[in-house]
């Protein structure tokens, strides 16, 4: 599972108004380190612990179905398949849907295949190493996209060495399975936080928007270059300076080019979505970064309750159509 970018939660909470002598709901918060990265859920309205440990319950289930390394893990299973044609479950075949829809989109700047690459690449080492160019160069033969081939609940593998990697996804697609849990039980003002991807459940308990800061690139994580107001919606970043490391002067981060077998050199730093649903935010902010800057935007600008903010080498920051109802005043 990859490590998106933090984001700074300013969650300074007004009182609440109550009736009576009934006492106001303390807000609850559990953190645990899953999908290698810090899990924290905080529930505003509800005082019931089990909740939180129930979103953590569903988190870890979640890993061990999606985990490219954990060797039960279902994609673990048909990355070492030994036949051709799967059966998977009803969870895999919506996320990979989703996953395949973005790779199609994008014109494979984005691909759900890229795991032969992914592998040879290791972001989190004490001492990482550039792979050898003719070891990338293999790699990147074995991704595409075209080579999954998904009907109903079967998947048909056209390359014998198509492997997948739902890094790039599945944060999102678990960040919205544990809303949706939180809302079957009456939660309705609710933060979840999967690393640095955000998603609301509803407002503040006084009705106000929660205050997301997003976080200055390669600065201290206490600074923050916009603050937006978001209610019942979710924030996703992809960026260039959480996993990467710096060889002979050049920054080698985690999202690679499906084409070269090496990052992305397209002059972006990082790309921030704002959508409904985070397996959205999470798949279109790898995509758009993947694009670079005009075809992302363009890409952004095409589709309805999305956009997005992008961030260039430069420093400059650049906006999609309908951002600027979600930018908090400055102070």
């Amino acid at each position: 599972m990859k490590i998106r970018n933090s984001f700074l939660l300013l969650l300074a909470l007004s009182a609440v108004l109550v009736t009576g002598c009934a006492k106001k709901p303390e807000p609850m918060s559990k953190s645990g380190f899953l999908l290698n990265t810090f899990v924290t859920v905080t529930i505003y309205d509800k005082e019931e612990p089990g909740l939180l440990d129930g979103c953590m319950e569903l988190c870890r289930s979640y890993e061990n179905l999606f985990s490219k390394t954990i060797e039960t893990s279902e994609v673990f299973k048909l990355n070492h398949r030994r036949s051709q044609e799967q059966t998977v479950s009803a969870d895999l075949k919506a996320l990979l849907s989703l996953a395949l829809s973005y790779c199609e989109m994008s014109q494979g700047a984005f691909d759900v295949t890229i795991e032969p690459l992914s592998s040879l690449w290791d972001f989190t080492s004490s001492s990482p190493q550039v792979p050898p160019e003719k070891e990338v160069k293999e790699a990147a033969e074995k991704v595409n996209y075209q080579n999954l081939k998904l009907e109903e609940n079967h998947l048909t593998f056209l390359g014998e060495e198509t492997a997948i990697d739902l890094g790039a996804v599945a944060k999102g697609y678990i960040a919205d399975r544990m809303k949706d849990y939180l809302l079957e039980n009456g939660v309705k003002s609710a933060i979840i936080n999967l690393g640095g991807n955000v998603l609301t459940i509803g407002a503040k308990p006084d009705g106000s928007p929660f205050k997301i800061g997003l976080q200055k690139p390669y600065g201290d994580r206490n600074e923050t270059i916009e603050t937006l107001n978001i209610s019942d919606m979710s924030v996703v970043s992809s960026g260039v300076y959480e996993r990467h490391f710096e060889k002979d002067g050049v920054n080698y981060h985690h999202i690679l080019n499906p084409k070269t077998g090496f990052p992305y050199e397209n002059g972006l730093v990082s790309v921030t979505i704002l959508s409904k649903s985070s397996a959205d935010g999470d798949a279109l902010s790898t995509a758009c970064f993947s694009l670079g800057l005009e075809k992302g935007m363009g890409l952004l600008d095409s589709l309805e309750n999305v956009c997005g903010i992008f961030i260039t080498e430069d420093g400059q920051v650049h906006y999609s159509k309908g951002v600027e109802g979600f930018l908090a005043a400055s102070p």
